[in-house]
């Protein structure tokens, strides 16, 4: 029996990788709250890490990540780039993994964009849209 992904499929990340992943998240999102990172940009402020996708190779990790309150995303994740071989450091001592991933942290888009849909949702043309077609179900 074929146990591959047919060619052209996209296939998604292993178990090996998103158990990886979830272990690296939950071991940042410790040191991000224990570790005082001297960087003005960090400074006062809370940073939630919402996933961590693992290269195949387990040797890299893409932080996604949101500072609360979503203000300054930009200078925030510079920072957080800029201290990632600390972070790195930190995250050796922290997890059992062979290697320990080489670490880019990126701004995590998921929450402006549910914003976004909700304030489309929120729009008084597509709410009669909606109702409409509720109406139609009805018949």
């Amino acid at each position: 029996m074929k146990r591959h992904a047919p060619k052209g499929a996209a296939a998604g990340p292993s178990q090996r990788q998103l158990r990886a992943g979830e272990l690296v998240r939950h071991a940042l999102a410790e040191i991000l709250r224990e570790e005082e990172i001297s960087d003005p940009a960090l400074e006062g402020v809370s940073v939630t890490v919402t996933e961590v996708r693992m290269s195949p190779d387990l040797r890299h990790a893409t932080v996604f990540a949101e500072p609360l309150g979503g203000g300054a995303a930009g200078e925030v994740m510079k920072a957080l780039n800029r201290h990632a071989r600390f972070l790195r450091g930190r995250l050796g001592h922290a997890i059992e993994l062979k290697f320990t991933p080489d670490l880019k942290f990126l701004h995590d888009e998921t929450f402006n964009e549910a914003a976004r849909m909700s304030r489309l949702f929120d729009d008084p043309r597509v709410k009669q849209d909606l109702a409409h077609d509720d109406d139609d179900d009805d018949a």
